[in-house]
């Protein structure tokens, strides 16, 4: 059936509108979904028609109107909008449905320069013919609708200037295992390529921004999260501010340590000047983490480190805060405070914390992180001691101060640096960890640059990806993912190129991964189990259990064939010493759970063989990859059953996983009566988790008398999350109406556009 309308065909001919045309590619949407209408977004998208509409536009409304019909009572529209749009991205990218032959599809792209010339170099036609019968670009209907405006907006290969697509999801999947599994032998790398691609293309392994957006293109920086430390000189200074430019170009979240920076009034050059402190330090970074947008659209971020006992840290505290002048405001950053015991025992005992700055303290700032006992020793001598600068505060007051501006902004993070020492992968003497990351889940050692190319500094690098727990039919399929992931990251190092001479160095002796998990809070309520209550504890332990068990024996099994990393030395795993030594005893107390693998055979493989990586395991926030998969974010509960993000393309709105089955199971984020149980479950993750755990506080003022949260609550959470052995916390949630940190999520913010968000 024709109608009065005319359309504008692609080549720019004018034809009647065709409603069967667009009544059959409707219907073919809606096959096999429930309670959707074909009738009902025909209808709401006719009426936006006009006379000489392009077809393009006519299926760009359809697309609209259907994903203007998702809700709770109609969920599947989700897929029907997906199912829409990936006919349209096809029809862009092929000019047609059906998509190429693998071989002519590779060859254009390199001849187009927008992928790697190696995957023609290094493969056969014969194995891209092979690679082509292992692909089903049916699993393209899988996608919910958030999910490919996700690989529409960052990850498939396009032109951002004309708008022309280049390429489909499963071609992004399988050329993505082609580069991670190129340096494989003959005989074993097409079987890891197709393996690789069936665990991402059916959401069981989920990937970063930077590997989906980047593996296959000229472009090589995938590492999706930066660690620099600052030293206390200009040079080193300098040096920090030029790495942060070369990382923010690449689209890389940072974590910046400038703890080490000394106070103002400190003397320069024996007293012939006074030094002017730490801010303007703090803004010259700013600028660094500012000056490369990202996609044009906004600029980098970073999260930056200091200790609590730093002679400026009533002024670096409120950096954030909308009061106050530009001068003392550094407010496009977020702040990390690092505390440990000492400083706890002081609040805990109502007893006062003396500030110094660094540079008058020797052997202080550097004992925070390596040495607990000569810290405090030092800490208490140099209290003592006349003729050093210092200044001394309740430490309650300068507690309440932190965590008021935690509550206010959201935004000033916590790491416990003794944590992140004593229960971690590196021996502290050796490689202790000083810093984390944008997200609060990277602990990596770090040395400050003391110029631009100097190779004895430590830029830390950190590659990372999850596994879906959602998919998981059962804990067992953890062997083979673990596997496959650590082998693609562990190749990824190699295939990467590193803009700063330190971070290659670091990277390729230490190969630091961090294997993550989305989706956990459709995993409890598939298992019917919730936050808050103490009944999730138990399958907390053994998955997590689980998902380090195979993680090390995966990394210990490459090394066998390919050798341990460099640093395997520097590491605390190198001396037979596990996670499940070292973590804090007070998870035992509120989950009994045994460990249900043989833990001493594999401790004895590791000192035996070593590890191909120093690191396995950290739990990022996942914003981003957990919409490609159609699943939860991380570890946090859903704020409901249809989260609603903003992005360029408007709101994608998205289902949680079995909504219509599990409603009653899901436990949302506001029921939640206090964070005790989701710190207690923190701390079991945390038991096994070796590097730090994205963990967010979340309050309700409605639920405390007054409708405000008393300080004496937040700062018992604080020392709860310190006595279960969390390493960092990341955002402090309020439920205010204002605006909430989590939902300043738009499309580019996260760990600088979508990198440790994978």
């Amino acid at each position: 059936m024709s109608s009065t309308l005319k359309v504008t065909k692609r080549n720019g001919r004018l034809e009647p509108l065709d409603l069967d045309k667009i009544h059959k590619v409707v219907t073919w949407a809606a096959e096999g979904l429930n309670n959707v209408s074909v009738s009902e977004v025909e209808l709401k998208a006719h009426l936006q028609f006009f006379d000489g509409i392009q077809t393009a536009e006519i299926h760009e409304t359809l697309i609209k109107a259907a994903a203007d019909l998702i809700s709770e009572e109609t969920p599947d529209y989700q897929y029907l909008a997906a199912r829409l749009n990936i006919f349209h991205l096809r029809k862009k990218a092929y000019g047609q449905f059906e998509p190429p032959a693998l071989l002519d599809h590779v060859k254009r792209m390199v001849d187009m320069e927008r992928y790697d010339r190696h995957l023609l170099d290094d493969y056969s036609a014969d194995e891209i013919a092979a690679m082509d019968t292992f692909i089903d670009h049916n699993r393209d209907l899988n996608f919910s609708y958030a999910a490919v405006k996700q690989l529409e907006g960052k990850y498939l290969v396009q032109n951002r200037v004309t708008g022309e697509m280049y390429e489909s999801a499963q071609f992004l999947y399988v050329l993505i295992a082609a580069c991670l599994f190129a340096n494989y032998d003959k005989e074993r790398r097409l079987d890891y390529i197709r393996r690789f691609y069936d665990a991402v293309s059916t959401f069981k392994l989920s990937l970063p921004t930077p590997i989906m957006a980047g593996v296959r293109t000229p472009t090589r920086q995938f590492s999706s999260c930066v660690l620099i430390e600052a030293g206390d000189s200009l040079d080193s200074i300098n040096a920090t501010a030029s790495a942060i430019v070369k990382y923010v170009s690449q689209r890389a979240g940072i974590g910046i340590n400038g703890g080490r920076i000394r106070a103002l009034g400190s003397p320069i050059r024996g007293g012939e000047a006074f030094h002017t402190g730490c801010i303007p330090f703090y803004k010259h970074f700013q600028t660094a983490v500012k000056s490369c947008s990202q996609g044009g659209v906004r600029g980098g971020a970073a999260t930056l480190f200091y200790p609590i006992w730093h002679y400026e840290v009533e002024s670096l505290l409120v950096l954030k805060n909308n009061r106050g002048v530009e001068e003392n405001r550094v407010r496009h950053l977020d702040y990390g405070v690092q505390i440990n015991k000492l400083m706890y025992e002081r609040l805990i005992k109502n007893g006062n914390i003396t500030l110094f700055s660094p540079s008058d303290v020797p052997g202080l700032y550097d004992a925070f992180f390596e040495d607990q006992e000569k810290f405090e020793q030092l800490y208490l001598q140099y209290e003592q001691q006349d003729g050093i600068r210092k200044k001394t505060l309740k430490a309650v007051d300068l507690f309440s101060s932190m965590m008021q501006e935690r509550a206010s902004t959201g935004r000033i993070y916590i790491q416990n640096v003794d944590h992140c020492n004593t229960h971690s992968p590196f021996d502290p003497k050796v490689a202790p960890v000083r810093q984390s990351n944008l997200c609060l889940e990277i602990a990596l050692p770090t040395k400050p640059l003391q110029e631009v190319n100097d190779e004895n500094g430590e830029i830390a690098l950190c590659t990372l990806a999850a596994f879906n727990l959602g998919s998981l039919n059962s804990l067992d399929d953890l062997e083979e993912l673990s596997d496959l992931i650590v082998r693609a990251l562990d190749s990824l190092l190699t295939y990467q190129d590193y803009p700063v001479p330190a971070a290659k160095k670091a990277s390729l002796r230490r190969r630091t991964l961090g294997v993550g998990v989305i989706n956990y809070a459709y995993y409890l309520a598939k298992n019917g189990v919730k936050y808050s209550d103490g009944s999730a504890n138990g399958l907390t332990h053994r998955t997590f259990e689980a998902m380090q068990y195979w993680l090390l024996k995966a990394s210990n099994k490459l090394a066998q064939e390919q050798g341990a990393c460099d640093a395997f030395a520097d590491t605390t795993y190198a001396q037979g010493i596990l996670p499940i030594d070292t973590y804090k005893k007070e998870v035992d107390k509120f989950c009994a759970e045994p460990l249900h693998y043989d833990w001493e055979a594999l401790r004895k493989d590791i000192v035996q063989y070593g590890l191909r990586n120093s690191t396995l395991s950290a739990l990022m926030p996942s914003e981003t990859s957990s919409q490609i998969s159609n699943a939860t974010n991380g570890i946090e509960p859903p704020r409901g059953y249809i989260s609603v993000k903003a992005s360029k393309d408007g709101i994608l709105k998205q289902v949680v996983p079995e909504f219509e089955r599990l409603k009653n199971q899901y436990e949302l984020l506001w029921q939640i009566p206090s964070n005790n149980g989701y710190l207690q479950l923190v701390g079991i993750m945390q038991k096994f988790v070796d590097q730090a755990i994205s963990a967010n506080t979340n309050y309700d003022p409605t639920r405390f008398d007054g409708g405000k949260v008393p300080m004496q609550q937040l700062l018992k959470d604080l020392l709860t999350a310190y006595k279960n052995g969390l390493k960092t916390l990341y955002y402090h949630n309020t439920r205010d109406g204002a605006e909430d940190p989590q939902k300043e999520m738009k499309e580019d913010d996260d760990c600088a556009g979508g990198a440790c968000k994978i």
